[in-house]
């Protein structure tokens, strides 16, 4: 490997370190599905982002709230004896893609066959703190 090309390697792993996320293999929700709540929370403050999944009637809310736990945890992980209450922590970036999709046949009429898909999908969750330039912005 090239001394460029390992510079740049080095550089976005010191990047990814600074960065706090969690990430959902292989969920058995179709990608769609998943995307409506990814809409919910996306860019939204992490306590109300908890309490609008928790009070959400949609199915996939219940993992992506387990998720966004997860995400929060990791924070606090890295960033020991600071508190999450004085911190701005928010959804910086969620993303919903499509996972594996298992075939399988279903039964038709006259000794025939349907295909149906069976969807998974890949969520990943970016937490981040809000700078105090941007909070007094929004004031």
């Amino acid at each position: 490997m090239g001394a460029r090309k390992r510079l740049a390697a080095e550089k976005r792993k010191e990047e990814k370190k600074q960065q706090y996320f969690a990430i959902l293999r292989d969920c058995p929700t179709s990608p769609r599905k998943m995307r409506l709540v990814a809409d919910l929370i996306r860019g939204m403050e992490v306590n109300r982002a908890l309490d609008v999944l928790k009070f959400s009637s949609k199915e996939a809310s219940r993992k992506v709230e387990k998720l966004l736990l997860s995400a929060i945890a990791n924070w606090q992980a890295k960033n020991e004896g600071v508190r999450l209450e004085e911190n701005t922590l928010y959804v910086s970036r969620i993303m919903v893609d499509s996972g594996r999709i298992l075939k399988r046949l279903r039964p038709a009429p006259q000794g025939r066959a349907h295909r149906i898909k069976k969807r998974s999908n890949h969520v990943t969750i970016y937490v981040d703190k809000k700078n105090e330039d941007v909070i007094e912005n929004l004031n």
